[in-house]
């Protein structure tokens, strides 16, 4: 039996550097108490492993104890203006790590919506990082979550809109999405801000899932990315596992397998990645 592990799986560019930046604070040993705000990844072993080390998560500024000298790391996610401006106001020291694509996109928003023109921003609405996008917009801003969405949208068709999508999001979805708005007649500027890690990440979890007799996707229970790769890859193979852990797989083979493949979200450390395909290998 073959296994196959896709080359684009585990940590991106953006997670690698939140991660890392919390660590080094922890190595640096100044003493300082150490926030992030909002689980630095969505992960529960990496979030758990901080925690240990006395690393705190808050969800809301106002949880924050200004007397203390510590320091507040903003996840790669990003945060709204209004929690970054309360975060300033907090008196701790600020590492900001989000991730320089989330941050272009705050930037475009921004622009675009101060030239007049109204932003529509293709992701998940509660998403942490679609809140702090649309917190960007300074004048009309609407999200949109599916090509369904989109065949409902009914602002009007006069205006100038600037279409830009969550990190993220599924790459078909996104186009679908988009030509259902331009086929209806809307005038948008499409800045497709998906990244090119979660593309190459997603475009080779389906090849890999059109060959496999069973595949498996590791990822946390609240990572987007995780679960989009999750269902890319169920409509192309009918037996996909979503895991968090090796502790999650319980595995049904038969001898007609002959190829698995793995692969796995941006959340995921490479450890566990690892674990899982010893496991597939050894034991199948």
């Amino acid at each position: 039996m073959e296994v196959v592990v896709a080359e684009h799986a585990g940590f991106c560019f953006g997670v690698t550097k939140a991660v890392e930046t919390v660590y080094d604070q922890l190595e640096s040993g100044e003493g300082k108490k150490i926030y992030t705000y909002g689980p630095i990844i969505h992960n529960e072993t990496v979030v758990g492993d901080l925690e240990k080390r006395g690393v705190k998560v808050i969800e809301d500024p106002d949880e924050l104890d200004a007397s203390q000298n510590g320091t507040i790391i903003i996840r790669s996610h990003g945060v709204t203006k209004e929690v970054h401006k309360k975060l300033e106001e907090s008196g701790l020291d600020i590492i900001d790590a989000t991730c320089p694509f989330v941050k272009r996109i705050h930037k475009i928003v921004d622009e675009e919506s101060n030239k007049g023109k109204s932003i529509i921003v293709v992701g998940s609405a509660n998403h942490p990082e679609v809140e702090g996008i649309v917190s960007y917009a300074t004048g009309k801003v609407y999200v949109i979550d599916s090509p369904q969405r989109a065949q409902e949208f009914s602002e009007n068709v006069d205006e100038e809109y600037t279409v830009v999508s969550q990190t993220t999001f599924n790459k078909k979805k996104f186009q679908e999405t988009v030509e259902i708005l331009e086929n209806r007649g809307y005038n948008i500027n499409i800045v497709n801000t998906i990244c090119n890690a979660t593309d190459e990440r997603q475009t080779e979890a389906e090849q890999i899932a059109k060959k496999a007799d069973v595949m498996i996707v590791i990822g946390g229970a609240h990572s987007s990315n995780s679960r989009k790769l999750y269902e890319i890859c169920s409509k192309e193979c009918e037996n996909t596992y979503f895991i968090q852990t090796l502790d999650d797989l319980h595995l049904d083979i038969s001898g007609e397998v002959k190829l698995v493949g793995i692969t796995a979200g941006a959340s995921t450390p490479r450890n566990i990645i690892e674990e899982v395909q010893n496991y597939v290998r050894t034991n199948f």
